[in-house]
């Protein structure tokens, strides 16, 4: 077109011929766009899906040490209390097979009774656990013998058998103790494995989590040693600083006691743990040295299952 218009440009213009149109103006060249890829760029990730919320009271699982990694599941009714999984190897330390771990079989929380919350949900006031505390007592190893004697009429233990496993000049205030702050009932059971080690857990069970709170600051403890003397175990001095880091349980007070050299017959190692409505008392002990590793494995499950 534009070599047309310069071809026809005239010198002078004919008189009988109408004026010529002006030409448009000649477009400016525009950049030249590089050329298409020959594949189509990548996608962009998408945004991670945000995490669906736990629900205390649907949370599902099964305790047990069989596995490398904690597994938490949430599954389950509105009516379950729970079921936490917790494999023989999660705690920190204890991931080799060689350790002395015991094998506990699965285990799995009671169901609520319907329309009642767990001991930590915002609803539950009083912290209480209100699933049956008896089956919240840690279950015995694999080919551990179960002792009897703390089976309890219909899985109740009388306060007196608990109070045996105290020397006699702290049972009497111990008990007292224990009845002025509106001791409820206690859920105990007890097993001796095959290397002699004997593990007794009693659950005493409270009105409110506030009166464990109150338990827990100076009337089992006081500073660094437990206030009550273990029969065999003349003194018992504070000592948590050997746990894996990260055994911890939300919402579970842990006090540990370890019997200072030189032991008696047998050597003892106990703990205590706080949690809501419940006082939780473990006591381990063994002739020669009562092995860290089971100890350690026992106080961590017993915590899961009441937390």
């Amino acid at each position: 077109m534009t070599e047309q218009i310069e071809h026809q440009a005239p010198t002078r213009p004919a008189p009988e011929a109408p004026p010529a149109p002006e030409a448009p103006p000649i477009p400016e060249a525009r950049p030249t766009l590089p050329p298409l890829p020959l594949q189509p760029p990548p996608p962009l990730p998408s945004p991670p899906a945000a995490k669906a919320k736990k629900d205390r009271r649907v949370l599902r699982a099964a305790l047990r040490w069989t596995a490398a990694v904690v597994v938490f599941a949430a599954v389950g009714t509105a009516s379950a209390y729970g079921v936490t999984r917790m494999d023989r190897t999660d705690v920190p330390g204890l991931a080799t097979a060689s350790d002395g771990r015991w094998d506990y079989p699965e285990i799995s929380r009671p169901p609520l009774p319907a329309g009642s919350p767990g001991p930590s949900d915002e609803s539950n006031r009083a912290g209480a656990h209100y699933a049956d505390l008896r089956e919240l007592v840690l279950p015995a190893p694999k080919g551990a013998k179960a002792d009897t004697a703390l089976r309890g009429e219909d899985g109740w233990l009388p306060t007196k058998t608990f109070l045996a496993e105290y020397v006699k000049g702290d049972r009497e205030p111990f008990g007292q103790l224990l009845t002025d702050n509106g001791l409820r009932h206690i859920a105990a059971r007890g097993w001796t494995t095959q290397d002699g080690t004997r593990t007794r857990i009693y659950l005493l069970q409270f009105s409110t989590a506030v009166v464990v709170d109150e338990l827990f600051v100076g009337k089992l403890t006081t500073y660094d040693t437990l206030r009550y003397e273990l029969r065999g175990s003349p003194e018992m001095a504070g000592d948590d600083d050997g746990f894996p880091t990260g055994s911890e349980v939300d919402g579970v007070e842990r006090v540990i006691g370890d019997e200072a050299k030189p032991y008696g017959t047998e050597h003892v190692r106990q703990a205590y743990l706080g949690a809501n409505d419940t006082v939780a008392v473990i006591v381990q002990s063994r002739k020669g040295t009562a092995r860290t590793v089971p100890f350690q494995q026992t106080v961590v499950l017993q915590s899961q299952l009441l937390g």
